[in-house]
């Protein structure tokens, strides 16, 4: 069993084992969970690459590594790619929408305005409609900056196609990322409008916050009940949710937090987390709304998940 790190995350796995090769491990550890996971859309996943990635590193002769950073980048990155594909055939049979698995995040991640853009929920939804290779090139050079060479090495392509994959996937997102910058202020007050309206059953209210084309996505994993398929429109959506989170409005518990690098509403009924509501905002109306309700995709919501670029 290889390193844990911070999370599970900061307790080495065996006691005086401080190898160099532990010790590089651990010191990038955080950068990796981030590739892994903004490659996956999810917590668990990323570990068990990590883990992938740990046992390979233990058997490399360090003597001939030059860059420990640039070196387990590329075995999780290759480990990611190899994830990928049995991701794919999974969510192929998974019931209803699936949504990634939100993370609780400290506030250095919202800080980081660029890693917070490129792990919230509407960024991951959009990282989702690239290919495999696709989604990697873009990760690895618009999110941590590598070189074209580098991110070659990781994925079996010379860099000449990485450059071509890279210009292919910036113009893929850039179409479909959200637009207009929203400030975490100015997300904090729609969400505390988008509650109040719907504890309140204030049609109007909900109406001043969501945009015409809103889209409300729920995932319940076929474990939870939720919407079986995306609700779009400002008025279904706002009758959905009057009909919904107001009947439960005098018995929740709803907190705000930090979720994925942005501010977000905590679902709780007996101290147990229920719903986690994640938003998208684009020039200052929630155009996505996204409900995770799955309680396999609680698990990273007990403690702060440290990311780093």
């Amino acid at each position: 069993m290889g390193p844990s790190g911070t999370d599970r995350q900061e307790q080495p796995v065996e006691s005086g084992h401080t190898d160099d090769a532990t010790e590089a491990f651990l010191a990038h550890r955080n950068l990796l969970f981030t590739v892994a996971y903004e490659m996956l859309g999810s917590a668990a996943d990323a570990e068990d690459v990590l883990q992938e990635t740990w046992l390979r590193w233990a058997g490399v002769d360090l003597g001939t590594v030059r860059d420990p950073r640039a070196y387990l980048v590329r075995i999780t990155t290759r480990q990611a790619l190899s994830r990928l594909r049995t991701l794919g055939r999974r969510k192929e049979s998974y019931v209803g929408s699936w949504l990634p698995e939100p993370l609780l995040t400290s506030p250095d991640v919202a800080d980081d305005v660029e890693l917070a853009d490129s792990v919230s929920m509407a960024m991951m939804l959009v990282l989702e409609t690239l290919a495999p290779t696709e989604r990697a090139v873009f990760v690895l050079r618009e999110v941590f900056d590598l070189g074209y060479d580098e991110i070659a090495a990781a994925v079996d392509k010379t860099p000449a196609a990485v450059r071509q994959i890279a210009h292919r996937a910036r113009a893929h997102v850039a179409a479909r990322r959200p637009r207009g910058a929203v400030t975490p202020e100015r997300t904090r007050d729609v969400l505390d409008a988008f509650w109040r309206a719907t504890a309140t059953g204030d049609l109007q209210g909900l109406f001043d916050v969501l945009a015409p084309d809103v889209v409300l996505v729920g995932d319940g994993g076929g474990v939870r009940k939720t919407i079986p398929r995306p609700v779009t429109g400002a008025d279904k959506v706002a009758r959905l949710l009057i009909g919904g989170l107001g009947k439960v409005a005098g018995q929740r518990d709803l907190r705000p937090a930090e979720v994925n690098g942005h501010p977000a509403l905590v679902l709780r009924f007996d101290g147990v987390i229920d719903t986690i509501i994640a938003v998208r905002l684009d020039e200052g109306l929630i155009t996505g709304l996204y409900a995770v309700r799955n309680p396999e995709k609680m698990s990273h919501m007990d403690r702060e998940t440290a990311l780093r670029r």
